[in-house]
């Protein structure tokens, strides 16, 4: 996935704090996950979908669970991709 649609699935209140809580805690079910938040499961899922799609989660299935995990290199790439846009007009910091 692209740059953008990566930004627009950070874009979210709950995604950003799905991510938060990931990076918190590390590999969850997605149960638990579901617990932190006062919203459906199903809503839950729909988020989840949405940052796997856009490559900011990592899905594992054991047996009957479902667990998400941060991705951090889109994370690294995002940073890098950023930094282009640093310092002045001639692309010198100021």
């Amino acid at each position: 996935m692209g740059i953008s649609e990566t930004l627009k699935a950070m874009s979210d209140p709950i995604r950003r704090d799905i991510l938060f809580l990931l990076k918190n805690k590390g590999k969850i079910s997605a149960g638990d996950i579901t617990k932190n938040f006062n919203i459906t499961n199903a809503a839950i899922s729909y988020h989840l979908n949405l940052l796997k799609k856009a490559d900011l989660v990592f899905e594992t299935k054991y047996k009957n669970y479902v667990y998400y995990q941060i991705n951090t290199s889109i994370f690294e790439e995002l940073t890098l991709w950023l930094k282009q846009f640093e310092g002045g007009k001639d692309g010198n910091k100021k």
